[in-house]
């Protein structure tokens, strides 16, 4: 019997009990989708996190300024001014692992249109600014080096303050701001960037230079101390714990620390949180994909019950069958196609369910949708084992029959 006639009465034989081949295979079908799914929703999430931390900035450190101490209580970090401009330009100039560093000083106030007020963040930063935290400019240009030093009354808007002050798709480019009751001429908009890690939105900011942000908006003089925080890009060739090596060891000798003294100043390494992140990620899309996995192995028992129970059924055609002619290996290759047809029938609907599924989570958590060929092959190929594993064993007993005793059978 050759391996099509093998095929066509597997096939015959699985249609004529529809209900209980699907019901059969259903185990199948939902570890198929279940692993497609899972990994698919994990590897979108990893992507995500990719993706917000790249909007954050690449190869990114974090100085924060130190701590204050009122009454015995001890302020976390940044809420004394430690570190100095004089700081921030010895990082620029004299740190070869650092590519740039900028500051940003930040402060929630109205901004005023003609017609128009939204109360926003403002920040106060330079040029290099837009380079660390990898944000382009979408319409006009970025203030330079000099607007930063002179402190020149120009501003760049974030998307949603110039939905917000001009309506959705305007131009503001040219058009004069207040903020704090001082005009500002809008020389650029930020392009999106949409929202942080911790949902807020990047794109509801207004950016001026610096020293006009200290002359304007800062609430008191701190001299020679930056109110806020410094961004600081580490050069890729070196990465970014070179980087934090030699700016904490720059920073200690500047502001004159004892060994063993603590220091006055915090550094963030954001690569270390997204990896950190990356990693959760796919500990938890292995651990789910794991547990679908347990759907096939209990679809394939389903399939192993389902035909040892066939061929208690069929024992006396089995009879017949040998009677005729059928060689043993004839009876072992129909039950074990039969198997392998059911579980791979049940791995192509599982296919296509968990494509679905990822699709629509992928859409509920706005996370890309990456459904990778390799996984869904792999969980068909499972599947196609799981039948030829579990079918193997009722395959060989029916395959073992003895034909006067199958014959006799009632």
């Amino acid at each position: 019997m050759n391996i099509f006639e093998t095929l066509r009465l597997a096939v015959r034989s699985l249609v004529r009990s529809k209900t209980r081949s699907v019901l059969t295979a259903l185990g199948v079908i939902i570890g198929v989708g279940a692993v497609i799914a899972m990994v698919a929703i994990g590897d979108g999430a990893r992507s995500n996190v990719e993706q917000v931390f790249t909007s954050m900035g690449t190869n990114l450190l974090i100085i924060l300024p130190g701590s204050s101490t009122s009454g015995g209580a001890r302020g976390g970090f940044g809420s004394a001014p430690t570190v100095t401009w004089d700081d921030l330009e010895a990082i620029r100039t004299q740190v070869p692992s650092v590519r740039a560093a900028a500051p940003e000083m930040r402060a929630s106030t109205t901004v005023v249109s003609e017609d128009q007020n939204w109360t926003t963040n403002v920040v106060g930063t330079t040029p290099d600014f837009f380079d660390v935290r990898n944000w382009p400019i979408a319409s006009g240009a970025r203030f330079t080096t000099t607007d930063a030093e002179v402190g020149a009354k120009v501003a760049i808007l974030g998307q949603s303050v110039v939905e917000k002050l001009f309506g959705a798709g305007a131009d503001p480019v040219g058009q004069v701001v207040r903020i704090k009751k001082t005009p500002f001429t809008v020389i650029g908009v930020a392009a999106r960037k949409g929202q942080s890690p911790i949902g807020q939105d990047y794109d509801d900011t207004v950016f001026i230079p610096s020293n006009s942000f200290r002359r304007q908006v800062q609430s008191q003089s701190l001299g020679a101390f930056i109110s806020g925080i410094i961004y600081v890009q580490a050069d890729p060739s070196t990465g970014t714990t070179k980087a934090q090596e030699d700016v904490i060891q720059l920073l200690r000798e500047r502001h004159r620390l004892a060994d063993g003294a603590a220091n006055d100043f915090d550094i963030r390494d954001l690569s270390e949180l997204a990896a950190g992140q990356q990693q959760s990620t796919q500990t938890l899309s292995l651990l789910l994909a794991s547990i679908a996995a347990v759907s096939l192995v209990v679809g394939g028992i389903g399939i192993m019950n389902i035909m040892l129970v066939s061929v208690t059924e069929r024992t006396r055609e089995i009879g017949v069958r040998v009677a005729v002619g059928a060689r043993p290996r004839d009876i072992l290759a129909q039950f074990l196609v039969e198997a392998l047809t059911l579980s791979m029938l049940g791995g192509a609907l599982g296919a296509a369910l968990g494509v679905g599924v990822a699709r629509f989570l992928a859409a509920q958590f706005q996370w890309p949708l990456l459904v990778r060929p390799d996984v869904v092959v792999l969980a068909l190929g499972f599947s196609a084992l799981v039948g030829v594993g579990f079918g193997l064993y009722p395959a060989r007993k029916a395959s073992q029959l003895d034909p006067i005793d199958a014959l006799r059978y009632e």
